[in-house]
């Protein structure tokens, strides 16, 4: 995977802080803000780089960068209109930052005594509308879904502390069963064109 200077600065900075602070709401807001500086640049990730989701297909994700043991990963995410990811968490911290376009979120919080697979319980708590200048950071256990609204193909950085492909204790909540099951993805990344 060829070095990016922008982006290894961004993974170099955002080391140190979590390594400074700790894995924290003031900590990844820092995290965010350098991540929404690298998705201002929308020339670098242009369609011409990384097309559109295929026809019939709601998604498209691009892996830019991983650290070796698959920590600090950087995914561009290209979704169309009518995209749904029901409530899940990612085990892992998460900054969000908008290229273009809206991606509401609904967040939630776990209310039940469970912590993993089986009955679950979750209480919304918020919306928040990630575009460009206003992006999202979530802690390990936080949970939200996502849903794309509109008429445009939405374009989103991603970067989590494990690339989401080694993260098998993920748990995706359905609100109207009231449980709470293994997620798995549903979408194969991709290398850029």
């Amino acid at each position: 995977m060829p070095s990016d200077k922008e982006v290894e600065t961004l993974v170099f900075e955002a080391r140190q802080t979590l390594a400074s602070q700790g894995t924290t709401r003031q900590a990844l807001a820092s995290v965010l803000a350098k991540l929404q500086t690298l998705a201002d640049d929308k020339s670098r990730w242009a369609k011409d780089n990384y097309p559109d989701p295929e026809e019939g297909e709601r998604q498209a994700r691009y892996l830019v960068r991983e650290d070796p043991d698959h920590g600090f990963a950087l995914y561009l995410n290209v979704m169309r209109p009518g995209k749904r990811i029901p409530p899940h968490n990612h085990t892992t911290w998460a900054c969000i930052a908008a290229v273009s376009g809206v991606e509401h979120n609904t967040l939630f919080e776990r209310i039940d005594s469970g912590t993993g697979a089986g009955p679950a319980t979750l209480r919304q708590i918020g919306e928040i509308e990630v575009k460009p200048g206003q992006g999202i950071s979530l802690l390990p256990n936080d949970v939200h879904a996502v849903e794309i609204r509109g008429s445009d193909v939405i374009r989103h950085l991603h970067f989590y502390g494990k690339a989401l492909e080694t993260l098998s204790d993920r748990l995706t909540f359905d609100t109207t069963e009231g449980t709470a099951k293994p997620m798995k993805m549903s979408v194969q990344t991709k290398h850029r064109a």
